[in-house]
């Protein structure tokens, strides 16, 4: 039996309000398709790299290899990259099943455990910097059961979609149903109740970056307890501060290099501060991405004439044009 509540605050009920005024400002907002579609990736890969960063992995946007190099903390991200990609492009049922749990959590944990879809079989808790339980999770043969009725009592629920999608993972990280990607798992449901309600904001909401940013409050607020209400708002925070990041990127006239990945976006700047600049130079400030990567965003930076080639061979030099 689900025994967690919330309080609606007046600090909730304008957060609303917000999120609302935000939602018909995207709903009639005409933007350039080039310039949606670019921050509509950049926004799904920001959503990948940030949920993967809050649970230790250290690679940031600009160390994303697109070709998936096998190293493990690339894995993870491109897993998640392929999760979301998923839960915006997919037509799920418009409720919510165990199968779809377990299938975002295998996604989202693909080549990185054995375990991936199989709830935990072992006991689960959170421990303090002194190594005393601060938290300790159901016990794992009440996982089935407990899932069950998360499950039933999300798809009972009326109110408002990021309420709901709050109320979602919160719950969920109590649960904590699998042995690892529980926080993974929980955000990509978050995400999902978002898009099923039409709250995603067009695809364009990676709400994962604030949490990041915020770690400190994010743990806060899920510490132990049966009230959500610090949760709830510390979520409906989270959409509207990185709705109104969104609006001013769209906002912004389109420039020539505007519809640049992220990464060759970095690149190019740094040729710009730092003319006649080498690939040894670049590799470096690169460490994680694979070389034939760089050379391949280089490639189509000199495609695109926004740079030059100065030389030959290991002594080629790049500038910005």
């Amino acid at each position: 039996m689900i025994s967690y509540h919330f309080t609606k605050t007046k600090d909730i009920e304008q957060t609303l309000i917000e999120i609302e005024a935000i939602k018909i400002v995207f709903e009639k907002l005409k933007v350039l398709p080039q310039v949606e579609e670019k921050i509509r990736r950049e926004s799904l890969l920001k959503s990948s790299v940030f949920s993967a960063r809050i649970e230790g992995n250290p690679l940031s946007l600009a160390d994303v290899d697109e070709n998936d190099s096998g190293e493990v903390h690339q894995v993870e991200i491109q897993n998640l990259l392929r999760a979301y990609q998923h839960v915006y492009r997919a037509d799920f049922p418009k409720t919510l099943t165990i199968d779809i749990v377990r299938d975002l959590h295998t996604q989202a944990m693909k080549n990185i455990s054995s375990q991936a879809g199989k709830f935990r079989q072992e006991p689960w808790a959170i421990f303090d910097a002194s190594g005393s339980a601060i938290h300790l999770a159901p016990p794992f043969f009440e996982i089935p059961r407990l899932i069950s009725d998360y499950i039933n009592y999300l798809n009972g629920l009326t109110g408002h979609p990021a309420i709901l999608a709050a109320i979602s993972q919160f719950i969920f990280e109590k649960i904590h149903p699998f042995a690892d990607g529980n926080g993974r798992t929980g955000r990509l449901i978050s995400a999902l109740i978002l898009k099923q309600n039409n709250y995603h904001l067009r695809g364009m909401l990676p709400f994962e970056e604030y949490t990041d940013n915020h770690r400190e409050s994010y743990y806060y607020a899920l510490e132990p307890s049966s009230d959500m209400t610090e949760f709830v708002e510390y979520f409906l925070v989270s959409i509207v501060d990185t709705s109104k990041s969104i609006l001013k990127q769209l906002d912004n006239r389109p420039t020539p290099n505007s519809f640049l990945p992220s990464r060759r976006q970095e690149i190019l700047n740094i040729i710009s501060d730092h003319p006649n600049c080498s690939f040894d130079f670049l590799t470096r400030r690169f460490a994680a991405v694979n070389p034939k990567t760089l050379h391949y965003d280089l490639k189509k930076l000199l495609d695109l004439n926004l740079i030059v080639k100065i030389g030959i061979t290991r002594g080629v030099l790049y500038r910005r044009v």
